[in-house]
């Protein structure tokens, strides 16, 4: 997982009025859960754009006053007009302590159902992980290389190593799927 470092300020108060002063002043309201306690922070918003907005996954390095801490992000909400981010939850990463989370599928590989002009359609963005942090890959790759007209690659068939895939096995990931003008001309 690729690694960002976020710095942030110990929150003085909690409570609805404190979250809505620190929107205020352009910074968000966080919590980090899930290890010895949990610590309550604010962090300017400017510097969850390389964080929320991309699909990559993130081990992100919390700065809270000097205090340094390892963690994901686990939720974000947004405001639902503005789209104002207004809060922000982590996980800490603890030793030896599985987490879960979803990580995005790259489609690699060559069909010869696309050769024959079939159209590939990516059916599933992101599989559910479960492992330890150190385990869990940057993306999940869901080779489609043998797939012909009309044939579906799913869930069960994708290979990651010392991580648990939580998603239905027989779910689709990807398929080939036939396009109107060819689909008189091809008997199955």
């Amino acid at each position: 997982m690729r690694k960002i470092e976020i710095v942030g300020y110990n929150r003085e108060t909690l409570g609805t009025k404190s979250a809505k002063d620190l929107r205020n002043e352009a910074l968000v309201p966080c919590v980090l859960y899930g290890g010895e306690k949990q610590v309550h922070f604010a962090v300017p918003m400017i510097l969850f754009r390389e964080l929320i907005y991309t699909p990559e996954v993130s081990e992100v390095i919390l700065n809270i006053e000097g205090e340094i801490h390892h963690a994901i992000l686990q939720d974000s909400q947004f405001h639902p007009v503005s789209e104002m981010i207004l809060h922000v939850d982590f996980l800490e990463i603890v030793e030896g302590k599985e987490i879960k989370i979803d990580v995005p599928v790259k489609v690699i590989g060559d069909s010869p159902g696309v050769r024959k002009g079939g159209k590939m359609v990516q059916k599933l963005r992101k599989v559910t992980l479960r492992g330890l942090a150190d385990n869990i890959p940057d993306f999940v790759e869901a080779d489609i290389t043998g797939l012909d007209l009309g044939q579906t690659l799913k869930v069960s068939k994708l290979v990651v190593s010392n991580v648990v895939i939580l998603n239905n096995i027989s779910g689709p990931v990807a398929s080939i799927e036939i396009p109107r003008a060819l689909r008189g001309k091809i008997t199955t």
